[in-house]
């Protein structure tokens, strides 16, 4: 576990009382609930955004305030617990890391303060198929005398629905699964020839399909080097994995204590079943494994503030221990619970829901093994 600075405990602190208060889970089913096509409350994220939170690894110069990922992953782990819904993670984590690594400083003049002050919400358009395959890449640029033409399409894109710019991973050379000629572009949502159509997903998020025909944009929309996007790719989706690790690990822990609450004060026999020693010991395995899980989490977070040479191999790490955390955990909620955990009344089915769409994004357990076993040269 990270030792936190004062400043670090402090925005934990303030995370942890404000998503409890304002963006709790009784919020995730009003938006749930509604009719909107953007799954999640302006109202909410307008707040998160008035306190900072979009521009936490955005430096100053740029409108941000520079804290780093370990702060913003403290931020991510509270919002996970209450299964709160924004662009923060899409937009403020994995967009802003995009234009950080990639931008030029157009670039990122261009779009970094808009992340920092809401009005610009950039996602990235990545996968084409049901996996997490970065090398899978079909959707094609051709260029021209103008610049490039985008044709093909992208599904799965977080906040899709609701995203002003999209970072689309194309092909300006090569087949699908080679790393090598990989582009990053940077796309208005609104540019001609984009079709987006909303998904309906089992946690009830903003997910889209986007449809590139003929989408033309100019050598300025480049995000990096042509050709060369595969370790650009790579070095976002690592931040990604970490980052969305932070959200597992809170989503996992508050399955944690509801399923402790839950031991403590459910009777049973004429007494709490908490007190029976098949279901402590499961309790003090789950801790265990949570506990582990966090030190993986934070450790990954700040390998990427430290710049350090190992942040492919502790990203993996993380997202995959956490993945069976929460796996486990989500599960062990329903069970524990028995009939009630089965009603929509009760949270624990949201929790299961979101549980099961964090760990195959950006890489299951699998996956991550994997890589993290070719990383370690198994």
């Amino acid at each position: 576990m990270a030792a936190l600075t004062e400043e670090q405990s402090m925005i934990q602190h303030q995370a942890q009382s404000w998503v409890i208060k304002h963006a709790s889970v009784q919020e995730f089913r009003n938006v749930r609930d509604g009719e909107s096509d953007v799954e999640f409350s302006p109202q909410i994220w307008s707040e998160m955004v008035s306190m900072g939170w979009a521009g936490i690894i955005i430096p100053e110069a740029y409108g941000g305030s520079d804290l780093g990922y370990l702060t913003f992953g403290l931020i991510l782990e509270q919002a996970g617990r209450q299964l709160s819904a924004s662009p923060l993670f899409a937009s403020a984590l994995v967009g802003a890391s995009a234009i950080l690594l990639g931008g030029s400083e157009s670039q990122k003049k261009m779009l970094l303060p808009g992340i920092a002050d809401g009005s610009e919400i950039v996602t990235l358009a990545l996968e084409e198929g049901p996996r997490h395959a970065p090398k899978n890449i079909d959707l094609t640029a051709d260029s021209n005398a103008d610049g490039f033409t985008l044709s093909g399409s992208k599904t799965f894109v977080c906040e899709g629905m609701s995203a002003t710019s999209y970072i689309v991973a194309a092909r300006t050379d090569g087949k699908a699964g080679s790393p090598e000629g990989i582009t990053l572009f940077v796309v208005p949502a609104d540019a001609e020839g984009i079709k987006r159509t909303k998904l309906n997903t089992v946690d009830s998020r903003g997910y889209a399909n986007i449809e590139f025909s003929q989408v033309k944009v100019t050598v300025g929309a480049v995000l990096g080097t042509v050709g060369e996007g595969h370790a650009l790719l790579e070095a976002i989706l690592d931040r990604a994995r970490a980052g969305i690790a932070a959200e597992m690990l809170g989503t996992g822990s508050q399955a944690f204590e509801m399923t402790l609450e839950y031991l403590k004060t459910r009777v049973q026999f004429g007494q709490v079943i908490g007190s029976f020693q098949a279901l402590g010991h499961r309790a003090a395995g789950f801790y265990s494994q949570k506990e582990l899980a966090r030190s993986c989490v934070e450790a990954a977070l700040q390998s990427i503030d430290n710049n350090d040479g190992n942040i492919d191999e502790m990203s993996s790490l993380a997202k995959c221990k956490v993945g069976d955390f929460l796996h486990d955990m989500s599960n062990e909620l329903i069970q524990i619970h028995g009939g009630i955990g089965m009603t929509d009344e009760f949270n624990a089915g949201l929790y299961l829901k979101r549980a099961r769409v964090l760990e195959s994004s950006y890489g299951n357990q699998a996956y991550h093994r994997n890589r993290y076993a070719q990383i370690k040269g198994f």
